[in-house]
């Protein structure tokens, strides 16, 4: 199957689509599982397709320096490596790289690091992202940016969305030049000596919008971006504890100067009321540690709001974690128990906590691509925030 995007259904600004891949078609608005090292945490494969995941993120920095990027097209690339039948996407490296802070030096030929395993010296470039991730074979490849904590000042931010235009080009330059070698043996354009052989032909490449929470400069970055030509656009550097209100009004002015005939990714924000707010500003795509992250700790995600299953109150509770969820933990096991194995430090704690927490992500974004198939995702929208025990926020 070829890359392509199709919007099916809008409502309001919220929109649901078909997003079609060389390993499956995915619908959106999706939310992607965060497999770090080429697997989401406390999960299985089986487990993460059982309970509906149609694509899932993995780490570019990680599996650069473990087991290595050119290891894993040896073994046929990430997808045959690790036993994913279905759509992956790749990050740069380049948010883990920058929040290496006393590690990492940033230049106008790229970022050069210390590994965090080792200490060794490693150097990270808009071309090299673009080889990594042809190595990992993914089907989303993401291009380098800059990333910048907040707050921030003006004159740092435009600086920093000048070179991630620079970056993008000289990453987009390297990615076409593979994509070709990949699509047609014979290109006229030979691979140089140090460009890898992609493992995934059909492999597309999104920008990246940055400019913290300066609309002139969230807006010039967008319009270069675009510019440049790639298959989609990711909305970066939020969720860096700036104000969620301001987050949502950045991603609100950024998605609207995005073309509306392809995808528009939120990287890295993602609690339910992120989702559905973000849907609600022409968001497509989300990724978000928060689900698995917050499973090992103890903290279940529900209908009506956070559960802390730690908590002594859940000691002797028989119900289920959440009485509306499909997923095994929910059907099998009390709070009561799963209480138990937290507090003795099974690891089946984190294995149960993470199904429920991933299913209930998941089913999230289906009951929010129904609502807006049938023109009630507003409606939606109002009683999510009252089950949340939260006040309906307005676009």
């Amino acid at each position: 199957m070829s890359y392509a995007f199709h919007l099916t259904h809008t409502d309001g600004q919220a929109r649901r689509g078909v997003l079609t891949t060389p390993h499956g078609s995915i619908q959106t608005p999706v939310f992607m599982p965060v497999g770090t090292q080429g697997t989401v945490k406390a999960m299985t494969q089986r487990l993460l397709e059982e309970a509906g995941a149609e694509i899932v993120l993995a780490n570019t920095y990680h599996l650069h320096l473990r087991p290595g990027d050119a290891l894993i097209a040896r073994r046929g690339g990430l997808h045959r490596f690790a036993g994913w039948t279905r759509p992956l996407l790749t990050d740069s490296g380049g948010y883990q790289v920058f929040s290496l802070t006393d590690r990492r030096r940033v230049g106008e030929e790229g970022v050069e690091f210390r590994s965090h395993l080792d200490g060794s010296r490693h150097f990270l470039s808009p071309e090299s992202a673009a080889d990594i991730q042809a190595n990992l074979g993914s089907d989303i490849s993401m291009v380098l940016d800059e990333c910048l904590s907040y707050p921030v000042t003006r004159e740092i931010a435009e600086a920093s969305v000048a070179r991630t235009a620079r970056w993008a080009r000289r990453g987009r330059d390297r990615f076409l030049r593979i994509r070709a070698r990949a699509i047609d043996a014979t290109a006229a354009s030979p691979l140089l000596p140090e460009e890898p052989v992609p493992v995934n032909a059909g492999q597309v490449q999104f920008g990246i919008v940055q400019g913290s929470v300066f609309p002139e400069l969230r807006a010039g970055s967008a319009d270069r971006t675009v510019d440049i030509g790639f298959e989609a656009y990711a909305i970066g550097g939020l969720s860096v504890g700036e104000p969620v209100s301001q987050m949502y009004d950045v991603v609100e002015m950024t998605a609207e100067r995005l073309p509306a005939a392809q995808p528009r990714y939120l990287m890295g924000a993602g609690t339910p009321a992120d989702l559905v707010e973000c849907v609600a500003r022409g968001v497509d795509m989300f990724d978000c540690v928060m689900p698995t992250r917050n499973a090992r700790n103890g903290q279940l995600f529900t209908s009506t709001g956070r559960l802390n299953i730690k908590n002594a109150a859940y000691a002797e509770d028989d119900r289920p974690p959440d009485g509306g969820c499909r997923c095994y933990t929910c059907r099998t096991h009390s709070r009561a128990y799963l209480r138990h194995l937290f507090m003795a430090g099974e690891l089946s704690a984190a294995i149960l906590n993470t199904v429920h927490n991933v299913q209930f992500y998941l089913d999230t974004m289906g009951r929010i691509r129904d609502a807006i198939e049938f023109g009630r995702f507003d409606r939606f929208r109002q009683v999510f925030h009252q089950a949340w025990s939260l006040q309906p926020l307005n676009s």
